[in-house]
């Protein structure tokens, strides 16, 4: 919570960061292995690579908490904490997550490029993706509520603007007011990887259900956002939580919360790191 309030826009990286962690592999913190000489770890896969935030706060919480009690609690329950703390400081919302996740001792980029969804998918992709870790179709509308808060690299979206397809330039379903502002924020032809878009311009730091009325008016930042509305009852999916704010939140935590299930470890299984970075 002192990391959030110094740095509110943490909160998004730590949620994202749960997110990328949990559909590979599981929620057993692999996320935050470093590669080594013979090993492309998930951190560095194309995915993942200098746009995911916030191992620093997990390492000053392994610090601490291996200064107190030592081998006792997992990065992978860590990071599981970390998310809830950083929805209840952007949401508002009190909730608990399970805990004794153990960590795993395997972290392959090749297995992030292949389980992660990608922000240029449709809906069809999308629904298969969560689909695949044991989401239904609107509990997967209900977590891409996550870019409610946080940045995007202009590369994420980029061919929305300028490269559509082979016909088209630009997106025809994107707003073309807010293209305009788009395109001055990341221009064609840059190659600054620093340029960064808030999710949702008007409150980047706040969960709210501001996300799905950017999609309604043909504002959702990625492909994967604008998607959502491609069939009558994804649409439906999407009014609900844009107008029934208290519905996004509760399904949001009961959806968020599973997440952090997904491929647990515990018993023997796995171990408990010393160093999150760092296999025993």
């Amino acid at each position: 919570m002192k990391a959030l309030k110094h740095n509110p826009g943490m909160a998004a990286g730590l949620v994202r960061l749960h997110f990328h962690d949990a559909f590979v592999r599981g929620a057993d913190g692999s996320v935050l292995i470093d590669s080594t000489s013979n090993n492309k770890a998930e951190k560095d896969a194309p995915p993942n690579y200098q746009s995911l935030r916030g191992f620093e706060i997990i390492d000053a919480a392994k610090a601490r908490l291996e200064a107190k009690c030592k081998g006792k609690v997992s990065c992978a329950d860590i990071l599981a904490f970390a998310a809830r703390d950083s929805v209840r400081f952007s949401m508002k919302i009190n909730y608990a997550v399970s805990s004794g996740r153990r960590d795993g001792r395997v972290s392959l980029a090749s297995e992030a490029v292949s389980n992660l969804p990608s922000p240029f998918y449709n809906l069809t992709q999308l629904t298969q993706s969560f689909k695949c870790k044991g989401f239904s179709q609107e509990e997967m509308i209900i977590l891409s509520g996550a870019h409610t808060i946080g940045l995007a690299h202009c590369s994420s979206f980029i061919e929305r603007l300028y490269n559509f397809n082979s016909t088209i330039n630009q997106d025809p379903s994107l707003d073309s007011t807010y293209a305009k502002r788009l395109k001055k924020q990341c221009p064609c032809g840059s190659t600054n990887s620093n340029n960064l878009v808030p999710m949702d311009p008007y409150s980047p730091t706040k969960s709210d259900s501001n996300y799905y009325k950017l999609i309604l008016s043909n504002r959702g930042l990625f492909t994967s956002d604008q998607t959502l509305i491609s069939t009558p009852e994804s649409k439906m999916q999407v009014l609900l939580n844009a107008y029934v704010p208290m519905h996004f939140k509760l399904k949001f935590i009961n959806a968020f919360v599973k997440m952090g299930k997904i491929g647990v470890l515990t018993g023997n299984e796995g171990e408990i790191r010393v160093n999150c970075r760092v296999i025993n």
